[in-house]
């Protein structure tokens, strides 16, 4: 059969319409919203016709998104991990705001970190007819998730919506997504840099997961320094936790069950460095007297604890406004199936590092 863009195959460019799947189908346009609303009769021949080609447009019909874009409201969706931690609370700010700002709503879905629960709610964000889908957090980047995360790009592209990876790394120049990240692995060596230049050659890199990409850029930044001032990687001060506060605490009270063999402490995240404060104090260990202590993000804890913390600041908020800005005010066609924002990261000085008391 003959298609609208002479027979390819494949639906024309921007959102499918009622029409583009009558056409398909070789049905008139009310027939086919018979089909779809399911509450008048319909030849069953005809009615697979019909479904045959709602699947081959991938044309999302909802009636709720229909009446909130004939009322002029649209919609920004983003997708998170945790609402508890600060640093997703901070960008979820920034995406509220800057929607808010530009006269959009938000929707909102947690997903746990469960990619068959992102996968749901990226299908429910597209159906809600979301001007862009926003996705904020560490994956296991794998070839299983660019693929999955390639196909939901395109569909989201040829509806009209876009997916914003916040905070993670891009899928290719070929995918149509807005990439928005930060200088994680540059922050990562300028701490580790700043614990070095102190001194100390025993440094714990402590917290988070290597399989995870947030993790993985924060101990590639830690092994740069380390190399930079040539100083031997030993695989014995990593310790991986989650970056949860009281389970970074649990973990560090276990690894001070063996002789402490470091100065200093590099906390992946200030939640983790929190609880690693708790443990060393629990243990008789000052900070920085004893063990310096830095850590990442530069979110409350960082400013509660005593000592104050040193640590990396990471524009959060920023973050979110850049994706709601970028993914709205871009021009189809001109700007390339890819945008691609790196935002940077400094180390904020406190009071929590010093030179090391000992060698250990």
């Amino acid at each position: 059969m003959t298609t609208q863009n002479g027979g390819t195959g494949k639906a024309s460019p921007g959102r499918t319409t009622l029409k583009d799947v009558a056409h398909r189908a070789g049905v008139s346009v009310p027939t086919v919203s018979r089909v779809i609303a399911g509450n008048y009769p319909v030849a069953t021949a005809t009615k697979r016709r019909v479904e045959r080609a709602l699947r081959e447009l991938d044309y999302v019909a909802n009636t709720h998104a229909r009446a909130l874009r004939g009322q002029g409201t649209k919609t920004v969706a983003f997708i998170l991990n945790d609402v508890r931690g600060p640093s997703f609370a901070e960008v979820a700010h920034g995406i509220q705001e800057e929607a808010t700002r530009r006269g959009r709503l938000c929707l909102v879905f947690v997903s746990g970190g469960d990619p068959r629960r992102e996968l749901e709610a990226v299908g429910l964000m597209r159906q809600q007819g979301a001007e862009a889908v926003i996705l904020i957090g560490s994956v296991h980047d794998d070839e299983v998730y660019r693929s999955r995360m390639a196909a939901i790009a395109t569909s989201l592209d040829q509806s009209g919506s876009r997916l914003v990876l916040c905070g993670r790394p891009p899928l290719g120049d070929a995918v149509p997504t807005t990439v928005v990240e930060y200088d994680n692995e540059g922050g990562a060596h300028a701490i580790t840099s700043r614990l070095l230049a102190a001194g100390h050659r025993r440094v714990l890199c402590f917290g988070g997961d290597a399989a995870l990409t947030t993790s993985a850029e924060r101990l590639a930044g830690y092994r740069r320094a380390l190399a930079d001032f040539g100083v031997a990687f030993d695989p014995g001060l990593v310790e991986k936790a989650t970056f949860e506060r009281g389970e970074a605490y649990l973990a560090m009270r276990q690894r001070l069950t063996r002789p402490v063999d470091f100065t200093a402490v590099f906390a992946l995240t200030d939640a983790v460095a929190a609880g690693v404060l708790r443990a060393l104090t629990e243990h008789g260990l000052g900070v920085p007297e004893d063990i310096s202590l830095a850590g990442y993000d530069d979110v409350p804890p960082a400013t509660d604890l005593r000592p104050r913390l040193t640590t990396v600041h990471v524009p959060y908020e920023e973050l979110g406004r850049t994706a709601v800005r970028l993914a709205l005010d871009r021009s189809p066609g001109a700007d390339g199936p890819d945008q691609h924002a790196l935002l940077g990261t400094h180390v904020v000085v406190r009071d929590s590092i010093g030179p090391p008391r000992h060698r250990a």
